[in-house]
Formats: structure tokens, C-alpha cells, sequence
């Protein structure tokens, strides 16, 4: 599979590392007092979070020239409309769960890391073997375009998360009690350690993420191989996730045709995976951008014409209850809150 090729340095993977690690344990000690996030705030730390997504595309310009920068804008794009969709399920994930508002961001905090874990193994092994094997961008693109079939199709399907095959595993294995204690994911009942309901909404929020790591990484293995720009347009698109959740969050029933963009996108990727292994080639990094773009703007546009007189919920659809404990009330529908990953639930 042809792609572009470019040596990286050790150092430079260490820079990259080292201003991950720094954004993150800024952000992690701004947040440090478990406080409500609200609109302005997340608006700041997303306009933050982009504009250092952006810088670094210039960073590449001026290092490697405009195919390398296009070729990551084109990857840090799509992965910023794929992480779209993991807001849907974050927030039923805390509607379910009845997470209060001021714990939300920890949860996502510590999601977030393990999503950099995750999708740092699957970039290295997807592109080993789209380098090895040339029949797995087949493979690969055909479950691009499945995936986005079933975005497409199961906008109304029901998630619930307490049926997560890994969150029913770990009620089985770790002692949990099913109330919040404060903002810790462990205390102790009755002399012994036991895990609290907010360390089972983390483990749905990862068990999710698992899912949306592969489809994402696929998306953008569509798009270049190369393992350090796959690398960094993950990273800084997912750096960017929590403070787009509270962005986000009260206008959630407003995007009720983004999922059908989104579908489009993971369709797209699929078939460019599967010409890059025939005569067409790889196609121009120029037509991917504009395909992302103009997806992306026209299924938002159509989705806030079409729910022009609906504002949505000011608190993002969660249902906490005062005293910090799992609300009575059941989870709302996937198709009332809008688009989710169609395994997600699984």
C-alpha cells in the first residue's frame, strides 16, 4: 500500500508525547476541584483544544511540506466529527447512570486516557498489517462500510449500557456498590474495598470507547498509513473530547441527522480503503477534504434547520439527582438523545 513516507525522529515522537502528557495534566489540575462545567468555560478549553489541533498541522507544513499537513488535516477532520458520535453516547451513558454533573469531567478525563491507549496499540497494529497484508485494506474497508450502514439504519435503537458485556463482567469480579461516594471511583463499606457506581460509568464510558477506537483508527488508515500522523490527528482530536461533551451537551437533540453524515464518512473511508489496493489508487488528499467537509457541514446544516425550534436540554440530558445517587428514572432512548455507535451496546 503506498503512503507517505517520512522518517520521524525519536525526538520528535518524544516532543509530541511530552506536549500530550503537559496538556494533560494541565487540564486535569484546572479541573481539579470536581466543579460544574458549564457552556463558556468548555467553549474556552475547546477553542483551546483546536487551536493546538491546527497549530500542529502548521508544525507539519513547515517541517514536511503541504502533502503532509493536508494528509493530517484531512485525518484530524474526520476524526473530530467521528468523536461527535462519542458525545451521543457519553451522554446516555450519564443519564443512565445518573452521574452527577461535577463528576462528569473525571470520568471523561480518565476515558480519555485510555482512549489514547487503546488507539495508540490499534494505530500501530492496523497499519503493520495494511503494510503487510494487502487484502486486510479489504477487510478493513468492508467493515468501514458496514459500520456505516448500521450507523444509518439503527438511529433508534436502544442502548444500555448496564448490559455492556465488560461493565457485567466487572460488577461480577469487583465488589461494587451501587451509589456514588463523592467523586472516588473505590471506598470502603463495611471494612472491605469496593468499587462505587462512578467507577462503573467509567467503565462503560471505556468499554464504548473500545468500540469507537476501531472504527476510528480504520477511518484513518483510509486515509494515510503513517503511523505518526495517524498518531497525532487521534491525539489531538481526542484531547479536545471532554470539553466538546459540555459544549455539546444541551444540544444534543439538535444534531438529528448527523449520524447519517457520519455514516457517509465511514462509508467514504471504506471504499478509499478498498480503490487504494486496486488500478484507481489512493484517492487525492484535496477530494477527501472536500468530501469531509462537505459532509460534515451539510448534515449539520440540515439537522439545525430541521430542529430550528427545538433548543434541547440545558443540562445535557443527564438525570443526577441531588443526592449524588442513580437516579429512578430509566435511560432515555438512543433515538431521543440523537445518533450513537450502533455497537456501542454491545
Amino acid at each position: 500500500m503506498n503512503d507517505l513516507s517520512f522518517t520521524v525522529p525519536l525526538w520528535m515522537w518524544a516532543a509530541v508525547t511530552l506536549v500530550i502528557a503537559v496538556m494533560l495534566a494541565v487540564d486535569l489540575v484546572a479541573h481539579r476541584d470536581d466543579h460544574v462545567i458549564g457552556f463558556r468555560e468548555a467553549a474556552i478549553w475547546s477553542g483551546v483544544w483546536i487551536a493546538i489541533g491546527l497549530a500542529f498541522g502548521l508544525v507539519l507544513l513547515a517541517w514536511q511540506g503541504g502533502e503532509v499537513s493536508s494528509t493530517y488535516y484531512a485525518g484530524y477532520l474526520i476524526e473530530k466529527a467521528l468523536s461527535i458520535d462519542n458525545v451521543f453516547v457519553f451522554a446516555l451513558v450519564f443519564s443512565f447512570f445518573a452521574v452527577p454533573e461535577a463528576y462528569q469531567h473525571k470520568v471523561l478525563f480518565w476515558g480519555v486516557i485510555s482512549a489514547l491507549i487503546l488507539r495508540l496499540a490499534f494505530i500501530f497494529v492496523g497499519a503493520e498489517l495494511l503494510q503487510l497484508f494487502f487484502w486486510t485494506a479489504y477487510l478493513f474497508g468492508a467493515f468501514l462500510i458496514w459500520t456505516g450502514y448500521k450507523m444509518a439504519v439503527s438511529k433508534d435503537a436502544e442502548v444500555h449500557p448496564d448490559r455492556n458485556v465488560v461493565v457485567r463482567l466487572v460488577k461480577k469480579i469487583v465488589p461494587t456498590d451501587t451509589r456514588y461516594h463523592g467523586s472516588r471511583f473505590f471506598t470502603r463499606t463495611g471494612g472491605r474495598r469496593v468499587a462505587t457506581l462512578l467507577f462503573v460509568a467509567l467503565v462503560a464510558i471505556e468499554a464504548t470507547d473500545l468500540i469507537f477506537a476501531v472504527d476510528s483508527v480504520a477511518a484513518i488508515l483510509a486515509i494515510t498509513t503513517n503511523t505518526f500522523l495517524v498518531w497525532t490527528a487521534n491525539a489531538f482530536a481526542v484531547l479536545g473530547l471532554r470539553s466538546l461533551y459540555f459544549c455539546l451537551a444541551g444540544l444534543l437533540r439538535r444534531f438529528a441527522y448527523l449520524h447519517y453524515g457520519l455514516a457517509v464518512l465511514l462509508a467514504f473511508a471504506g471504499v478509499k480503503l478498498i480503490l487504494s489496493e486496486t488500478p484507481v489508487g489512493k484517492l487525492p488528499i484535496p477530494l477527501t477534504l472536500g468530501v469531509i467537509a462537505v459532509t460534515i457541514t451539510v448534515s449539520i446544516a440540515w439537522s439545525l434547520i430541521a430542529t430550528r425550534g427545538d433548543h434541547g436540554d440545558s443540562d445535557g440530558g443527564t438525570t443526577a439527582g441531588t443526592d449524588g445517587t442513580a437516579g429512578a428514572e430509566p435511560a432515555p432512548a438512543a433515538g431521543t438523545v440523537g445518533p450513537h455507535h450502533p455497537d456501542a451496546a454491545s
